[in-house]
């Protein structure tokens, strides 16, 4: 009996460690779907822009030299250089990032980052992911669940009584 009184404050723990959820939106619109429209529009973008890795060096860093000095006299240390390092940088990713928004946006998408819903949203709405995009408000939000699915949740602000 003590575990069932816990598990609601398990759920809201790891709510609160949630980070919200970026991804493509339009209203009215089933989520299977959407994640459909995104995958092909990701194909397409990296068959336009493919990975195109490229090897670069970082400029080498001079530490210069030092002067000791005490009562024997003074000794110098002399300067020495080290090599900067070598990284991959993928020359095309802003642009796949960027014919990916335009192909979602010609399907009529758009990019949306909505927060994560607070302890009290979470724990007031229903559990239940969303089949449907609905119209977003300033204070929709998002509950993440542990298979991968998501809820966007529009809260309902209680009109203050007189």
């Amino acid at each position: 009996m003590r575990i069932l009184r816990l598990a609601p404050l398990a759920l809201v723990a790891l709510t609160a460690c949630d980070t919200g959820l970026s991804t493509y939106y339009r209203p009215g619109v089933s989520v299977s779907r959407m994640q459909t429209e995104t995958t092909r529009c990701e194909v397409a973008a990296l068959k336009d822009a493919p990975v195109a890795n490229q090897v670069r060096q970082r400029p080498p860093i001079f530490y210069p030299g030092t002067q000791y000095c005490n009562s024997a006299g003074c000794y110098y240390r002399p300067g020495y250089w080290v090599d900067g390092g070598f990284y991959t940088e993928d020359v095309n990713r802003g642009l796949r990032a960027r014919v990916l928004d335009l192909c979602m946006a010609e399907k009529g998408f758009q990019p949306v980052s909505l927060p994560a819903c607070s302890a009290a949203v979470t724990a007031a709405a229903p559990m239940q992911a969303t089949r449907t995009l609905p119209q977003l408000t300033s204070a929709s939000c998002v509950i993440r669940y542990d298979d991968g699915s998501w809820q966007v949740v529009n809260p309902v602000t209680p009109i203050a009584s007189e």
